[in-house]
């Protein structure tokens, strides 16, 4: 391609390098055997979704970025990000310009004690995996998530540049445009976040909380309910036995034959008074050596079962993930 008199190449218009970027991107395509994963907006919004829109407000805090952002913004509204792809740890990108431009961003995980440290922090404050997902946190919550410094997104120091394009700078407006792509496709596939930073979203789930979404997640969908003996398998836990509800046609000998339940002690009863009959002098202390051994054997039997609880293992844990994204992407779709 010429150059121009001032030394720039000459303006191309959008549709040509559109075209010019889908012609080479499907020779790449068809070299690699990866499918193109472009970029596509509905509006001039970017993002409309919480995690897409917290991206983009994180991106332009940073004075770093503010001259190269707006070019940027302008790139992914017009399409010009044909292929962008999220991995953990790293997002590529193909940008359409003068040419077709390979961008590859290196960004490094969260590290360990700031994973734990926003674990701690919102620990039972997030009830579900689809509520984490759709955003629908409290405001305390999405103030430790969002922070600049230590919440979930990187900062510029833990991102790394890389385009094929002739700019001196780091962050051209091809790279820019990466960025807010994935803002983008946030709205699409929030999980992506986490996957980025090299961190599970189940960890910010409280055990007993994720076995409530898999319940509730099954009746939405009309599946069959899963019993305790699977609930327990799935996440490594014993449940405890639910008392059996008190029907309202059911005989006060039924009644009366039902367990009570290990928080209630039986209270202590006097032996009744029979007209005409002498009770033995024996008798009281017989009842009430009888009346503790009970309350004595409900004590044992609670002490016995006391639900125990263990840590959710890898592999329920990645159960748990896909059913959640097997749900979120259902929901989405019809949505």
């Amino acid at each position: 391609m010429s150059w121009n008199y001032y030394g720039f190449r000459p303006y191309v218009p959008v549709a040509k390098r559109r075209a010019q970027a889908a012609r080479e991107l499907a020779k790449l395509t068809k070299k690699g055997g990866q499918t193109a994963s472009p970029v596509l907006l509905e509006s001039r919004k970017i993002a409309g979704t919480f995690w897409g829109k917290a991206w983009c407000d994180n991106l332009e805090a940073y004075s770093d970025y503010a001259n190269r952002l707006p070019r940027g913004r302008t790139y992914v509204r017009n399409g010009s990000v044909v292929d962008l792809q999220i991995s953990q740890g790293k997002v590529t990108a193909r940008v359409s310009g003068s040419s077709l431009y390979k961008i590859e961003l290196k960004i490094k995980p969260l590290t360990a004690n700031l994973w734990k440290s926003i674990q701690t922090e919102c620990a039972g404050k997030i009830d579900s995996l689809i509520e984490l997902l759709q955003g629908k946190l409290s405001s305390s919550v999405m103030q430790i998530v969002t922070r600049p410094e230590r919440g979930l997104f990187p900062t510029p120091k833990e991102i790394e540049l890389d385009c094929s394009c002739p700019d001196w700078a780091d962050l051209c407006k091809h790279v820019a445009a990466s960025l807010y792509g994935v803002g983008a496709r946030l709205d699409q596939s929030p999980e992506l976040l986490f996957l980025l930073r090299g961190v599970d979203p189940a960890d910010l789930i409280s055990q007993a909380s994720a076995a409530e979404t898999v319940r509730q997640s099954a009746r939405a969908e009309g599946a069959a309910a899963m019993s305790e003996a699977e609930i327990a398998d799935v996440f490594g836990i014993e449940l405890a036995d639910t008392p059996k509800p008190v029907q309202p046609n059911e005989s006060v000998e039924a009644i009366k034959q039902t367990p009570i339940p290990l928080s209630v002690q039986e209270p202590e009863t006097k032996p009744p008074k029979k007209a005409g009959r002498r009770i033995n002098s024996s008798a009281p202390a017989k009842i009430a050596a009888a009346a503790r051994a009970r309350q004595e054997k409900v004590k044992a039997s609670s002490k016995c079962d006391k639900p125990r609880v263990r840590k959710l293992s890898a592999a329920a844990r990645a159960k748990i993930i896909a059913a959640q994204k097997a749900r979120w992407t259902r929901h989405a779709a019809t949505s």
